[in-house]
């Protein structure tokens, strides 16, 4: 028989073992689910049943990391559980640690509730945001890229660092062929464009968001309206970048202008481009990557912040594609 590892928890009460563990030990259980190993928790040790130095070393680490969050009361949950575990090869113990004692609020919705980056990823995102004029945002459908984007502009806004949000996103297609769909144009346009609405809803409400959009000072609109402006004391953002051909996307750039700031966001892997054009997000990034001022963030996989199936679903197209 083996022998089990102990690891001493040094818990002051039964509400930070419950914290730790997870009502009715579910922590517990999608620890061992991610290890792939048996852990027998009590109230002052965890019992690991494994030889696998290296599994010991990460679950100790993970747990020393749980436990510094318990007793500071940092909340966390099973995202977070599963965050650190995908980033345990790359990132030190301090670097995670850091994510949750150095956050910051980005701002709060409607309810009161405020909102933080989740991840490492999302934390450098809104820094260079707030540091750089252009940023693009560069990775899979759910790490955060258009909403913290969104986030940061209606922050702005609020403090009256900004006149005006424009939101825009090639409609449809990259040819923008809107002239087949029913209504007007905002009828053809809003589907395409709810999740810019949904943040703001969460943020400003429905009222006052369709007011800031009647005034003006909220704009959204097809990429198509881009052209032959130019947008001074505004925070831009272009969604589903990688459906841009190059020249339009040389045209949403130039649109730049005094006192405002740019965020550029899409996922180069999930293209609707025809297989003879290259995307105006894979060329912006090629040819625009050293250039001061100019921030490409790329983010992986484990920045997914959906329900954690959405991370192994990714994965597993990604494999089948390969």
């Amino acid at each position: 028989m083996v022998d089990l590892v102990k690891m001493d928890l040094n818990l002051s009460n039964v509400s930070e073992m419950v914290t730790l563990f997870g009502t009715n030990d579910k922590y517990i259980r999608i620890i061992q689910s991610l290890f792939d190993v048996e852990i027998y928790p009590n109230s002052h040790q965890i019992l690991i049943d494994t030889t696998d130095e290296e599994k010991i070393k990460d679950i100790k680490r993970l747990f020393e990391i749980l436990m510094t969050l318990v007793k500071k009361n940092i909340f966390f949950n099973e995202r977070d559980i599963i965050y650190l575990y995908h980033m345990r090869q790359e990132s030190t113990k301090e670097e995670l640690l850091d994510l949750f004692l150095s956050r910051k609020e980005i701002i709060k919705t409607l309810t009161g509730k405020p909102i933080f980056a989740k991840t490492i990823h999302q934390k450098q995102y809104i820094e260079a945001i707030e540091k750089n004029t252009l940023t693009f945002g560069i990775g899979p459908a759910g790490t955060g890229k258009t909403y913290l984007a969104v986030l940061i502009a209606l922050k702005r806004l609020k403090d009256g660092a900004i006149k005006k949000i424009v939101l825009t996103r090639p409609a449809v297609e990259a040819g923008e062929n809107l002239g087949f769909l029913p209504g007007d144009l905002k009828e053809k346009v809003d589907p395409y464009l709810r999740p810019l609405y949904d943040a703001m809803y969460e943020i400003l409400g429905l009222k006052q968001t369709e007011e800031l959009i009647e005034k003006g000072i909220i704009e959204i609109a097809p990429l198509a309206y881009m052209r032959g402006r130019t947008l001074e004391n505004a925070f831009v953002i272009l969604d589903e970048a990688q459906n841009t051909t190059s020249a339009q996307m040389k045209l949403f750039l130039t649109r730049l202008g005094f006192g405002s700031k740019m965020v550029v966001t899409g996922d180069i892997t999930q293209t609707d481009l025809p297989k003879n054009i290259v995307s105006g997000l894979i060329r912006a990034k090629e040819i625009l990557n050293d250039i001061p001022d100019i921030f490409i963030m790329s983010f992986e996989n484990h920045d997914v912040v959906r329900h954690p199936l959405v991370q192994t679903i990714i994965q597993r197209f990604e494999n089948a594609q390969n």
